[in-house]
């Protein structure tokens, strides 16, 4: 019975190895729920608190708390989609540090010579010096590619700025995240989620710098000369441009547009002591809307959500400690955006899961009914052994 026990043990394990690429048919993104099995599910996740905003038309959207890093609401937390310039904050996350703000540098042809046509400028022109400051300003107000392309010309070139960017995301446990370009324009397989954008604004707000230029509202930026020209920041909550009022407490974080991505926009606010982060990812009308559905979800936050009881966690850095992920059965598959250029998709679909379930179903029925069978032949041995030990002893008196 030893003997039997032990095959019991190693066929489970082997048939549990045998099913697990059947049920585990979606990608690692889909299978490694970052901030709590829940995330990955579809649709909207609160507990213990009501008073949602009613017609919210975003693909997905998030709301945090910022010092406890606890999620209060999600809606699709986990699914990618194109990013726009939210993008930008994890290249500050990943770039910030490395000049002194007051560093000077000349601007070449060369470092404006990969900027994609159609992106959105600050105005730099080559042959000019600016601070490192000022290229941030050019980042954070205006959403500058060509502010960002200097920057990671100074930090090496942009091939190695992306893949800086991909590391830290990883760090950062932004597993939805994958960086084609440093600026965030629509570049085939560019991705991030409503999750990962959230912890790109929590961990950029810890630095006073990147604090400080997300909520710069205008600046002084240089044209020549003696000559100066002032930009906006084009964070409409914050200037309160647009037909819009500017939001009570409201720190930055960065918005973004493109024509394939629509609208994106990470929030953070300050209100009674407490600082909440809302993310919005392509709702379904543009202009203001994006602006509108993330004042309405920070409203919800600092009424209802006192009460609400997180559904997720925004987890903390590897490099600072944080625990990483573990593999956790996710119910749905976290998908792309429907119909986006370049989309990677997140995961299998529902019915390779069915398959792969019922594969492991199978496979565990037929191990069930191997070690019965085993089972029935050594008790049967067993029997044989003992008759003909008892024949004998008959034959010896």
């Amino acid at each position: 019975m030893r003997e039997s026990s032990r095959l019991s043990r190693r066929a489970v394990l082997g048939l549990t190895a045998a099913a697990l690429p059947l049920s585990t048919a979606t990608s690692a993104a889909a299978a490694t729920v970052v901030g709590g099995e829940r995330l990955a599910r579809s649709g909207v996740q609160v507990r213990g608190a009501t008073g949602l905003p009613e017609k919210l038309t975003a693909r997905s959207w998030l709301v945090a708390d910022c010092e406890s890093g606890e999620v209060l609401a999600s809606f699709n937390a986990h699914r990618r989609l194109a990013p726009a310039s939210t993008l930008k904050m994890l290249f500050a996350d990943t770039v910030l540090k490395r000049f002194d703000r007051t560093e000077r540098y000349r601007v070449t042809d060369a470092d404006l010579a990969d900027i994609p046509a159609g992106s959105s400028l600050v105005g730099i022109k080559p042959g000019l010096t600016y601070t490192v400051e000022q290229l941030w300003q050019g980042v954070f107000l205006r959403s500058g590619n060509d502010a960002v392309h200097v920057l990671s010309h100074m930090n090496g070139g942009v091939a190695k700025t992306v893949a800086e960017m991909q590391a830290k995301a990883a760090d950062l446990q932004a597993r939805d995240t994958h960086v084609v370009s440093p600026d965030g324009f629509d570049h085939k397989g560019q991705l991030s989620s409503a999750y990962d954008l959230t912890l790109f604004a929590r961990h950029g707000l810890k630095d006073p710098d990147f604090r400080a230029y997300c909520g710069t509202r205008t600046a002084d930026f240089p044209a020549g000369g003696k000559k100066t020209f002032q930009i906006q920041n084009t964070d409409r909550l914050l200037t309160g441009s647009w037909g819009l009022k500017t939001y009570d407490g409201l720190i930055g974080v960065k918005n973004g547009y493109t024509s394939h991505a629509g609208n994106t926009f990470t929030g953070a606010a300050t209100r009674g002591g407490r600082t909440l982060l809302v993310t919005v990812m392509h709702p379904g009308a543009g202009g203001n809307a994006v602006y509108e559905h993330t004042a309405a979800l920070l409203d919800w936050g600092f009424t209802h959500g006192r009460s609400a009881q997180p559904v997720g966690l925004l987890v903390e850095p590897l490099s600072a400690g944080g625990a990483s992920a573990a593999p956790v059965p996710a119910r749905k598959p976290v998908r792309a955006a429907a119909g986006a250029s370049g989309s990677v998709s997140g995961g299998g679909s529902g019915q390779r899961i069915a398959e792969g379930a019922a594969g492991a179903l199978a496979l565990l029925g037929a191990g069930a009914w191997t070690l019965r069978r085993r089972r029935a032949r050594t008790a049967g041995a067993a029997a044989g052994e003992a008759a003909e030990t008892r024949r004998g002893h008959r034959r010896r008196r």
